[in-house]
């Protein structure tokens, strides 16, 4: 498992840990979000390896106090590789009952539990669903707790910059910060320069936000409160020379979308509607306008996904991205791009449903949808993001594979991979792929339909070219000029050409490579998306106790890697968790008549190493 191991003592006194989980959990106004974001920085900086994973409720604004409102930062960190953000936490800060009820459930037995005794009130008892003070009734005795009244200390250090209460109490996430920074000796500077330029024209909101920091890591080294509130080290981790930074999945999205653009030596142009957790790829995609991109925010979904396909039409790279709701009612359109053969990138951040669901919780529920969710024989590509730095690459392969088929392609991401963070090593510019597209500018024997004989994409014409006037839609089309066809062979042949050209994809992709083991080993857990991390760590775990077991994670899911069969054929024990019902095992079944067994969870909350450690031993068991 991913957590603390305590290895010595420094001379300090300070207690060294391999590698550590820590969680801020608060209302969703006490800015739990921007705590742990201030956290992951200065443990970047601090040389450590990280994976984060920030949870948000669903509510705009539910009521305040409420389990409805909890927000959570998690963040696992350590002085080795670190894959996925932890699972039973080292350290909660709880900044209320309601923190505390939602949030405990995950802390280890002995952990530490850091509340603010300031918020625990009757009232906010009865709004969080307690029956009586968890402080007094026994349920907090297996864990070390540190009760400390933050909202007043706060309101003490900062009684000199001339806020009101309410603004006084809104810096008491500093206050749980500077503690957390003193627990393992972090360097405030990195957020003290943050909140200045934050706040450079509230300079008293900046000063309140640093006294109350820096009275949290004074009160953490005056306190003396012994074992319960100890001073940890996480060594720096081994990671290879180069120039990283902190990513998000979306961030890494969107730049991996305008390198694949410039590697296509197109214009990107962005076209989508707001839908959580799409949204963030919007935001950032915004902020690019310097780098050439077009982004244009619809009035609904069929209208982000029709704009998008009229840029590919007119020779741009068009993208659209959404969540499963919305993907669905980008369905018709997508037909439409199938049929017409435009190259079209669709990013489909994953979230829990059916319907609205959970929608602030991660799911892998869309693959069916990606693979098979429209009507007739409409095939297209299929992508999985394993991680958030992986986003970068895989948005490149989608745009490369858009532009060279001419078809649509779904990136699947989700919830977690969109919202979460790790270290991402800064590419090489002069080292990416470059895939430059050619238009056909030769109106000699030209009509819309005439295909590579390699690729059988359709040539591809941007409107205005002298002679090269074209109309393209969605009813069936001539295949030797373009013209609409309603003849039965000629369906047939198009039909068959669409399916061909998108199964040749195989062909055009790497072959299928073991992450860990090989077809010698007893049992194969198969993976795809953000479930790379704790099936990774779980396998790794095993291998070094001896289990024969090996790993395999998909970045193609349709089509499909064309040496996957034979692999999964040598294993009469194929095991493949996923935040769903059990989709990529029917895949898998239907493609390869090979037995796969599903490890299913849909809780919304990624996958422990645990539980995935578990079902391996259990299968081999049996």
């Amino acid at each position: 498992m991913e957590g603390s191991t305590a290895l010595k003592a420094e001379p300090s006194g300070r207690r060294v840990l391999d590698s550590a989980v820590v969680r801020f959990a608060g209302d969703s106004g006490d800015g739990m979000q921007l705590t742990g974001s201030q956290f992951t920085l200065s443990t970047a900086l601090a040389g450590n390896d990280l994976a984060t994973f920030p949870d948000f409720p669903a509510e705009i604004r539910a009521p305040v106090g409420t389990t409805f409102g909890v927000s959570a930062f998690q963040i696992n960190f350590g002085a080795r590789v670190i894959k996925t953000s932890g699972d039973d936490l080292d350290v909660l800060v709880a900044m209320n009952p309601a923190a505390l009820k939602v949030d405990l459930p995950d802390l280890k037995a002995g952990g530490l539990l850091i509340i603010d005794s300031g918020a625990f009130t009757e009232r906010n008892f009865t709004k969080a669903g307690f029956a009586a003070d968890p402080r007094e009734d026994g349920s907090l005795d297996d864990y070390r707790v540190v009760a400390v009244d933050m909202s007043q200390m706060t309101q003490d250090a900062v009684k000199d910059q001339g806020l009101t209460k309410k603004e006084a109490l809104r810096c008491k996430n500093m206050w749980a910060l500077g503690l957390v920074y003193w627990m393992f000796g972090r360097q405030r500077k990195a957020t003290q320069d943050w909140l200045n330029a934050k706040f450079a024209k509230r300079s008293e909101i900046a000063a309140a936000n640093i006294a109350a920091l820096n009275a949290g890591h004074a009160f953490g080294e005056t306190a003396e409160m012994g074992e319960d509130l100890a001073a940890f080290s996480v060594p720096a981790a081994k990671i290879a020379p180069g120039l990283y930074r902190n990513i998000t999945g979306a961030e890494a999205l969107s730049w991996g979308l305008v390198a694949g653009a410039a590697a296509a030596e197109l214009k990107l142009v962005f076209c989508s509607y707001p839908i959580t957790p799409a949204s963030s790829l919007l935001h950032s995609l915004a902020g690019l306008k310097d780098h050439g991109v077009v982004t244009f925010q619809a009035e609904d979904e069929i209208a982000a996904v029709c704009a998008a396909i009229g840029a590919s039409y007119a020779g741009g790279v068009g993208v659209t991205s959404s969540s499963g709701p919305g993907v669905a009612l980008k369905t018709e359109a997508l037909g439409l791009a199938i049929s017409a053969e435009l190259p079209l990138v669709v990013v489909n951040s994953q979230r829990a449903g059916p319907s609205t669901g959970m929608p602030t919780k991660t799911e892998q529920s869309d693959l069916y949808q990606s693979v098979f969710g429209r009507n007739g024989d409409s095939p297209l590509a299929v992508l999985a993001a394993r991680s958030p730095a992986d986003c970068f690459e895989v948005a490149m392969e989608a745009v490369r594979l858009a532009t060279r088929y001419m078809t649509p392609v779904i990136l699947l991401s989700d919830g977690y991979i969109a919202n979460a963070a790790e270290p991402w090593a800064l590419p090489d510019v002069d080292s990416l792929p470059r895939f430059p597209v050619s238009f056909d500018i030769d109106p000699e024997g030209f009509h819309p339909f005439r295909r590579d004989a390699g690729t059988l994409a359709r040539n591809w014409a941007v409107p205005g070219t002298p002679g090269l006037e074209h109309r393209i839609g969605g009813i069936e089309k001539a295949s030797d000029s373009g013209n609409i066809s309603y003849d039965a062979q000629n369906h047939q042949r198009m039909t068959d050409l669409r399916r061909d050209k998108i199964l040749g994809i195989a062909g055009d992709i790497p072959e299928q490579v073991f992450e860990q083991g090989g077809i010698d080993d007893s049992l194969v857990v198969v993976g795809w998306g953000s479930t790379y991390g704790p099936i990774s760590r779980a396998v790794d775990n095993l291998r070094q106790e001896g289990v024969s077991v090996a790993h395999l994670h998909l970045r193609h899911i349709w089509p499909l890697a064309r040496n996957l069969g034979d692999l999964l054929a040598a294993f009469d024990r194929i095991l493949v968790p996923e935040m769903n019902d059990g989709q990529l095992v029917t895949l898998l079944r239907s493609e390869f008549l090979v037995p796969a067994e599903g490890v299913n969870k849909v809780t919304g909350k990624p996958f422990k190493i645990a539980e995935i450690e578990a079902a391996v031993r259990a299968r081999l068991e049996s």
